[in-house]
């Protein structure tokens, strides 16, 4: 099965430019068993339901190949479609941009693969050898404080999120740029002892719906 993702930012536009382009490239490639994944969002926003049917799909292996418009279609940033397409190509999945003429299969679209997380990588680097100089030259000044009390460096609810969407903790990590299994079991933990208070133990005896959530976040 092949996965069509077509995206625009705003409901003032439209995805027809984009779905005649992608329909070209499928009819001259001579494939029908077609299905069509659409947002009308923001790349920065976080909730974007056709995309996440897209991955569910993939997770099932029934969406062996994904065809876009352009790959910035995919995703909100840089880093997280680096992660997104590091992802699917561990699966195996081909992924096409029509306008861009990239084909990321086999040994070639593997390179390219490659080469892309590796600038992406030497990007980060610098970024964080830039706040390190930053932080360093505050902290002499006296005037780094570092992160707030209580606050996290992540968003807790798109862990939970992604979890009840059905994401592996190492799915998370990628999605997210999160480093460790630890922050995403913790964050989810946390989000467990919550249910637990709003679910007291008698309701858990007599609703199994409520237990099969907590339990659920358990088992992460």
């Amino acid at each position: 099965m092949i996965g069509a993702y077509i995206r625009v930012s705003s409901a003032s536009q439209t995805t027809e430019a984009q779905r005649a382009e992608v329909e070209r490239w499928l009819q001259a490639h001579g494939m029908t068993a077609v299905q069509w994944f659409e947002d009308v969002e923001s790349g920065a926003k976080a909730k974007r339901p056709g995309l996440d049917a897209l991955q569910a799909e993939i997770f099932n292996g029934t969406v062996k190949t994904v065809v876009v418009w352009r790959l910035d279609r995919l995703a909100r940033s840089q880093r997280d479609g680096l992660n997104l397409l590091a992802d699917w190509c561990e699966r195996g999945v081909r992924v096409v941009s029509v306008s861009q003429q990239i084909d990321l299969s086999g040994k070639v679209g593997q390179l390219i693969a490659g080469v892309l997380f590796a600038v992406a990588d030497m990007e980060l680097e610098a970024i964080r050898e830039r706040q390190a100089v930053g932080i360093a030259k505050a902290k002499a000044k006296g005037a780094y404080k570092g992160r707030k009390r209580g606050t996290v460096k992540f968003d807790p609810a798109e862990v939970r999120r992604l979890h009840a969407a059905g994401w592996q903790p190492g799915q998370i990590m990628k999605a997210l740029g999160i480093k460790s299994h630890a922050t995403v079991k913790r964050y989810l933990a946390a989000d467990c002892q919550r249910r637990l208070k709003n679910d007291p133990p008698q309701r858990l005896k007599t609703d199994p719906s409520a237990a099969s959530r907590v339990i659920g976040l358990r088992a992460a």
